[in-house]
């Protein structure tokens, strides 16, 4: 009879303990800030997969696109708040596209000195600078200066225009100007550009959410959702939507800050 008194008495300890550090845990707060040194290149690659299938007058077309790369951040300089300044560039890219009844179409930058029609836009970008940025720890953009001609953003309140509209102040996942405990959640907003059949572009209102989840061992999981604002009726553009909605969670090591 005693050993088990014991027994339930060591488990409510241990429940209580448990509880305890959890609650600690939600409470604590973390500083999330993004760390470079001078001189460091960082890399990271990039795959995108799509599979659209449209039909028209009882005609279905099939399009498989993928797209492989090699993108790089290289650091000039790092001031002593954390400001840091680095090239963007594209080291590499291998795209392939597949359409119903065709023959596959495919491009590698690293073994191909012509690219096929459709690619050359692509191909044209890499291995050259393509912008010299300045951003904050907390990952917005200070200064850009584009090496290479961008779109023109489309300008306020227009839906109909022939150019994208690029996030020009973020370019990585933001992190919150304050330290954020577990279940804080930050957003920015976002115009998402749809191109139409027409020519112009539909653009989008759309919100970035982003959820910091849990912290175990100094990495950070933060939860990314997109969340659309602008009503949707044209399967069309909710099917380009689709590609361009964000979902997932990112692991962001406290002490290196990336």
């Amino acid at each position: 009879m005693k050993s088990l008194v014991c027994s339930a008495i060591l488990l409510v300890l241990t429940m209580v303990a448990a509880a305890a550090a959890q609650t600690e845990n939600q409470q604590k707060t973390y500083l999330l800030r993004y760390q470079y040194k001078p001189g460091e290149t960082i890399r990271w690659q990039v795959e995108h997969r799509s599979k659209v299938r449209a039909t028209v007058s009882k005609s279905t077309q099939t399009t498989e696109t993928l797209s492989i790369s090699m993108k790089a951040w290289r650091v000039s300089e790092v001031k002593p708040d954390g400001t840091a300044t680095f090239e963007h560039l594209v080291e590499w890219v291998d795209m392939r596209q597949q359409l119903t009844g065709r023959a596959e179409i495919r491009y590698d930058s690293r073994t191909d000195k012509t690219p096929p029609e459709g690619f050359k836009t692509a191909a044209a970008s890499v291995g050259v600078p393509l912008a010299v940025i300045t951003m904050d720890p907390s990952g917005k953009i200070v200064q850009r200066k584009d090496l290479r001609a961008q779109p023109k953003p489309a300008p306020a309140g227009d839906e109909s225009t022939d150019a994208a509209s690029p996030h020009e102040n973020w370019i990585t996942i933001p992190l919150p100007k304050e330290p954020a405990a577990v279940g804080d959640t930050w957003s920015i907003p976002q115009d998402i550009d749809i191109p139409l059949p027409s020519g112009g572009v539909k653009r989008i209102k759309a919100v970035q959410q982003f959820t910091l989840e849990e912290v175990k061992t100094g990495v950070a999981v933060i939860r990314v959702a997109t969340n659309i604002l602008t009503p949707i009726t044209d399967p069309a553009i909710e099917s380009q939507l689709v590609q361009r909605e964000s979902a997932g969670r990112i692991w962001f090591d406290i002490d290196a800050g990336r």
